[in-house]
């Protein structure tokens, strides 16, 4: 999330500097936060910093620190030495607000709709944008784990609240004095988590926010509470320690048996290494119009390189197709993806017309623009179109 999504979302206004929702907003991030199976954080190369409001929104999703991904969107408008420096200030910035053992994964890219500036990172953006894409398309995958991670996590909860309204309970007088004690008990809440987790043996982040709770017990009546029940912790104890482990042999072994599902459909549609862009970028696909194939105005160029890779019945063998395009130095999956495009009959060879193709792409991907998923129909070879028209057209142009 960014200001301005959260703002899309949760509209608010500002008054005086000050920022004006008619409700508690990281409270509505906080219940958000756990509900989602994914919270990610955008940042700007060019913009790191983070706000008040920025810094208490990433606060609310404490407690859900596994969830959260950082992505430092736009890198592409610094170089390299100035991106080491932005991504060394991030993780500071970041390990001021998210107070974490293990440092947030961060993933560097360009995550917007226009051509790279500089493109000396472009295998690195290439890379990262497939790492975050696979996290993404990934979730279902983890999302029984993730729900029994919740289970453990509520029930030691439940547990932790159990031995905090006990001991309240416990500590209250009979008969007088027993709002003066309430008092004295919510201010000494602190102490009361240090003896419960030193008695109980409980991890300190088992424990409620403090504050919070102090806010929530001013309204109840500590002489109402339940008295423990040693019996329910026990059960609690041995499901944590027993039935867990035998549910998650059991998420496991219907794993084995059938790969659960990944996240389809919209940019991951057709997309087995990572969605990319839909569109080329001003300049570059040159009109629809499907009488004028735009590859044609430098095919005279792609045919002379052709024609060195020893074509066979007129086609060159994908060996010798890779190995020319492997020239341009772009990653194996996005050289994958633009074969996928340019062999139209699937036979594992190109024709001059592929091959000019394929040499389109590539072009297209260097000058920092991104391929699409499927080919446009103004983009493909007239030899491979089902409309004869347009190859007549086609053919009358060669001539």
């Amino acid at each position: 999330m960014t200001g301005s999504t959260s703002e899309f979302l949760f509209p608010r206004t500002v008054v005086s500097g000050q920022v004006e929702s008619g409700y508690d907003f990281s409270e509505v991030l906080r219940w958000f936060g756990e509900r989602v199976d994914r919270i990610i954080l955008l940042f700007d190369a060019h913009k790191l910093d983070i706000s008040d409001e920025f810094s208490d929104a990433i606060k609310a999703f404490r407690g859900q620190d596994d969830k959260i991904r950082v992505v430092l969107n736009k890198a592409d408008q610094v170089d390299t030495q100035q991106l080491m420096r932005v991504y060394g200030a991030l993780m500071w910035s970041l390990g001021k607000v998210i107070n974490t053992p293990e440092v947030a994964r961060v993933y560097l890219g360009s995550f917007w709709g226009k051509p790279l500036q500089n493109s000396e990172n472009r295998r690195l953006f290439e890379a990262e944008s497939q790492d975050l894409f696979r996290d993404i398309q990934s979730l279902p995958r983890n999302a029984a784990l993730r729900k029994l991670n919740d289970l453990i996590k509520r029930a030691r909860l439940a547990k932790v609240h159990a031995y905090i309204i006990s001991h309240l309970k416990k500590e209250m007088p009979s008969l007088f004095g027993r709002e003066k004690k309430k008092e004295e008990l919510i201010m000494r809440l602190p102490e009361i988590y240090t003896l419960l987790q030193r008695e109980h043996h409980i991890s300190p982040g088992d424990f409620p926010d403090v504050t919070k709770m102090q806010d929530q017990l001013q309204h109840y009546d500590f002489s109402k509470f339940s008295s423990m029940k040693p019996k329910l912790i026990e059960s609690v104890d041995k499901m944590l320690a027993h039935k867990i482990a035998g549910l998650m042999s059991m998420i496991r072994d219907e794993e084995s048996k059938a790969p659960p599902p990944m996240v389809s459909g919209g940019a991951f549609e057709g997309a087995s290494d990572g969605p990319f862009g839909h569109g080329y970028g001003e300049g570059v696909s040159a009109g629809e119009d499907a009488e004028e194939w735009i590859v044609s105005r430098d095919k005279h160029r792609y045919d002379e390189l052709f024609y060195t890779l020893m074509p066979v019945n007129g086609k060159v063998s994908g060996v010798n197709a890779k190995r020319e395009m492997m020239t341009s130095r772009l990653p194996n999956t996005v050289l994958g993806r633009i074969w996928k495009l340019a062999d139209r009959d699937g036979d594992g060879m190109l024709d001059d017309q592929e091959f000019a193709l394929a040499q389109h792409l590539i072009r297209v991907k260097l000058e920092g623009y991104e391929i699409p998923a499927e080919l446009p129909d103004h983009l493909v070879p007239p030899g491979h179109r089902k409309d004869p028209v347009a190859d007549t057209l086609y053919n009358h142009a060669e001539d």
